[in-house]
């Protein structure tokens, strides 16, 4: 394990050696850890500097949060504060690991599933200059922590990958639908797919996501 700008990472360095290589930048959902979405790695490309964070907060029962979820009288409360916080840390965190690796600062791939989805979203909108292929696995675009944000910034090189699974009861699929909404909105380019399975991702959405990453190379 090592530690950049106070975040916890593990890595999987470029297997074929390439000048600038792509940064994929793994963000773990709420109550998970590092090793969840680093599963990928062996199918990811072998040009890339793969890194995997750990959320900054640690919780009950085990595992990591960005930040913390809590339920009062059947209303679910979010510490936003913690969230702007968390994306302001990843970003900063993009950046150091950027110049520390001489990675392509114009080609950075970043994948979030459940709060790491959402933090995507909001590290995208609001940054659009620090990454260019965005995935969204089991996430939604959550207002309050993508905040008001420069909807006139330049976000034509973004391409984004959303997926969700028609029988999530934790996020349901309506929150899912409103991502691919706000991005053909804002006309960023967008793929969207919905699969009958729950908060999680399947065989074919994985396969799907695999895809997207071979044209998006």
């Amino acid at each position: 394990m090592k530690e950049l700008n106070g975040i916890q990472y593990i890595e999987r360095k470029p297997v074929v050696e390439t000048e600038n290589p792509q940064l994929f930048l793994l963000i773990h959902g709420y109550g998970s850890n590092e090793q969840d979405l680093f599963s990928f790695t062996p199918d990811l490309p072998e040009t890339a500097h793969v890194v995997s964070v750990r959320a900054r907060y640690d919780i009950q029962f085990g595992g990591f949060a960005w930040y913390d979820i809590s339920f009062e009288n059947n209303e679910k409360y979010m510490d936003i504060d913690q969230a702007i916080e968390s994306r302001e840390c990843l970003v900063s965190f993009i950046d150091a690991i950027v110049a520390q690796e001489n990675l392509d600062a114009k080609n950075v791939f970043i994948a979030g599933f459940s709060q790491g989805a959402i933090l995507s979203y909001s590290i995208a909108l609001n940054y659009p200059e620090k990454v260019k292929n965005v995935m969204i696995l089991s996430g939604y675009p959550e207002y309050k922590i993508i905040g008001d944000f420069d909807q006139s910034k330049d976000f034509s090189h973004l391409n984004f990958f959303v997926s969700h699974g028609t029988e999530d009861v934790i996020l349901p699929i309506e929150a899912g639908r409103l991502g691919e909404g706000l991005l053909n909105q804002l006309n960023i380019k967008n793929e969207y797919h919905e699969y009958r399975s729950g908060h999680g991702i399947d065989r074919q959405n994985y396969f799907d996501l695999m895809d997207f990453i071979k044209k998006a190379l």
